[in-house]
C-alpha cells in the first residue's frame, strides 16, 4: 500500500487493522475517514484494495455512509469491478441517485454478473427507456427471463425470484442426475432442492438435497421424488409468500406461472428481505410517512409527510368543531378545560394500543369470523375494565384537585364511555378497511385517533353539562 506524508498513521491503521466495524456493528469512523482521505487524494489502487473484498452487504453501508459524490468517485473508480450487487443493498433514493449518473451500457454489464433476482431489483427503479436499453445489451436468454420477472406485478412472488434452477425428468436415476450437475456449467450459485418436472415443466415432485446426497445412484429420481408439493404462484404478493415460508419452513420453494409451469424458485434470503420491506413499510404506514428513507432528500421528505398532515389536520379540525358545541359549558367552568384533553388522550393511547394488535392479527391472517367475536368482546371487557381503573384514579384526583366530587365522577365516568369507544373502533377501524382491500396500516391510526378524541371531548362536556345543568 501506497504511502503518503499527509497521511497520519493512525488514519493508516484504521485501513490496515481490517477494524471495518467497531464494537456497536457500525462501520468504523476511523476505517471511513481513512477511504474518505485515500477518495480525496486519488489512490485509486488504495480503495480499491480495502474495497474490493467487502461483501456487498458491506459495500452497500460503506455507500450509504459516503457523500454523494464520494458514492460516484467510487464506483467510477471501482469500474468493472464494482459488485452491482451492493446497489441491492442501500435505500432506494441512494440506489437511483448512484444509477442516474452510470451509463446504461455500465449497467448491463453489472447486471450481467447478478443473480437474477438481485438484477430485477435494479432494473426495475429504472424508466422504462432506460430498462429497455439495458435489456437490449444483455445476451439473448438472460433478456428474456429478466424480461419475463419484469412482467410480473411489481411485489409480487414473481419479481422477487430467481430464474436459475435444478430441473430434471422423473425417468433419470440419481446417478444420471450427479453426472448431470458435474457436467453442467451454468448451475446457480446455491440451491436446496431439485425440482423433478415433466415435458412442460409443471412440477412432478422435489427432492431435497440431503435426501438426494442420501441416495444411491441406482435409485430412481421417481421413487426418491416428494409429491406433497408446497409452490407458489408467479402472480401472488411477496408478503403471502412469505406467509408460506414461515407456516411451512420453508428454505426454498418453486415458482409458477398461470400453466403451473416451474418458472423460478424463492429462497429464504429472499423472504427474510421481504419480511424486513413489509414490517419497514408498515411501520412507516402506522406513522404517516409513507415510503421514505434517511437517505431522502429534504424535498421530498416534505412531499411524502405533508399528505398525511393535511389529513390529520381536516380531523384536528372536525375535533375543533365538537368542542366549539360547548364553547358556553367551558366557559361557565373553566375546569373542564383543564381536564378534557386528558379524557382524549387516554383513549388515543388506548385506541392505538388496540389498533396495533388488530393490524398485526390481520398481516398475521390470524383472525377469521369466531377470533374476531372473541377480540371485539375482549377488547370492549378490557376498555370497561381499564376504564373503571383509570377512572377511580382520575376521579380521586380531580376531586381533590378542584375539591369537587362531582366533577371526578363527570370525568370518570366519560373515560369508561371513551376507553370502550377506543378498544372497539381499534378493531373495526382495521378489519373494515382490510375489508374494502385497503392496507389497515395506513390510515388506521388518523380514524381511530380522531374518533378517540371526538367520543372523548363530546362524551366528557356534554356529561359535564347536562349533570351541572350548563346547557
Amino acid at each position: 500500500m501506497s504511502t503518503d506524508p499527509e497521511m497520519t498513521p493512525d488514519l493508516e491503521a484504521g485501513i490496515d487493522s481490517n477494524a471495518f466495524r467497531d464494537s456497536e456493528d457500525r462501520i468504523s469512523p476511523l476505517w471511513l475517514e481513512r477511504l474518505r482521505a485515500y477518495l480525496a487524494a486519488g489512490r485509486d489502487d488504495d480503495v480499491a484494495t480495502v474495497v474490493e473484498p467487502l461483501h456487498a452487504a458491506d459495500l452497500g453501508d460503506v455507500l450509504e455512509s459516503l457523500d454523494p459524490d464520494e458514492r460516484l468517485h467510487l464506483v467510477r473508480l471501482l469500474g468493472d469491478r464494482f459488485d452491482y450487487s451492493a446497489l441491492t443493498e442501500v435505500d432506494e433514493s441512494v440506489r437511483m441517485e448512484i444509477m442516474d449518473e452510470i451509463p446504461n451500457a455500465d449497467i448491463a454489464r453489472g447486471v450481467a454478473q447478478l443473480d437474477s433476482d438481485d438484477a430485477v431489483a435494479i432494473l426495475e427503479d429504472l424508466e422504462q427507456e432506460d430498462r429497455d436499453e439495458v435489456l437490449a445489451k444483455l445476451p439473448t436468454f438472460e433478456r428474456l427471463s429478466l424480461k419475463r420477472s419484469l412482467d410480473f406485478p411489481e411485489d409480487s412472488a414473481g419479481r422477487r425470484m430467481q430464474t436459475d434452477f435444478i430441473a430434471i425428468p422423473p425417468f433419470w436415476t440419481v446417478g444420471q442426475t450427479i453426472d448431470y450437475l458435474r457436467s453442467e456449467k451454468d448451475l446457480p450459485d446455491e440451491f436446496y432442492q431439485i425440482y423433478v418436472v415433466d415435458a412442460s415443466y409443471q412440477v412432478l415432485g422435489t427432492i431435497p438435497l440431503d435426501k438426494f446426497l442420501r441416495a444411491k445412484r441406482v435409485t430412481s429420481i421417481e421413487a426418491l421424488m416428494n409429491t406433497n408439493l408446497v409452490l407458489v404462484d408467479a402472480n401472488e404478493d411477496q408478503e403471502e409468500a412469505a406467509r408460506d415460508f414461515e407456516r411451512y419452513d420453508l428454505v426454498e420453494v418453486g415458482v409458477v406461472d398461470e400453466s403451473k409451469r416451474l418458472v423460478g424458485v424463492l429462497t429464504i434470503d429472499d423472504i427474510v428481505d421481504v419480511i424486513h420491506e413489509e414490517a419497514d413499510e408498515d411501520i412507516k404506514l402506522l406513522a404517516g410517512v409513507g415510503d421514505e428513507d434517511i437517505s431522502d432528500s429534504t424535498f421530498d421528505t416534505v412531499r411524502s409527510r405533508v399528505p398525511w398532515l393535511v389529513i390529520n389536520l381536516f380531523t384536528a379540525v372536525a375535533v375543533s368543531f365538537v368542542i366549539g358545541l360547548f364553547d358556553a359549558t367551558i366557559e361557565q367552568m373553566v375546569a373542564l378545560a383543564v381536564l378534557m384533553p386528558i379524557v382524549a388522550s387516554m383513549g388515543g393511547n388506548a385506541g392505538t394500543q388496540t389498533m396495533t394488535v388488530t393490524v398485526r392479527a390481520l398481516a398475521m391472517r390470524e383472525l377469521d369470523g369466531r377470533r374476531l367475536r372473541r377480540l371485539v368482546t375482549r377488547e370492549m371487557v378490557v376498555g370497561m375494565a381499564n376504564g373503571a381503573i383509570f377512572a377511580v384514579l382520575i376521579g380521586l384526583v380531580t376531586w381533590v384537585r378542584f375539591n369537587n366530587l362531582q366533577l371526578g365522577c363527570v370525568i370518570a365516568l366519560a373515560m369508561i364511555i371513551n376507553l370502550i369507544v377506543a378498544g372497539t373502533a381499534g378493531i373495526l377501524i382495521p378489519v373494515m378497511l382490510d375489508k374494502f382491500k385497503a392496507d389497515p396500516a395506513i390510515a388506521s391510526a388518523v380514524f381511530v385517533t380522531t374518533i378517540t378524541d371526538v367520543v372523548g371531548f363530546f362524551a366528557f362536556l356534554g356529561i359535564a353539562g347536562l349533570w351541572f345543568g350548563l346547557f
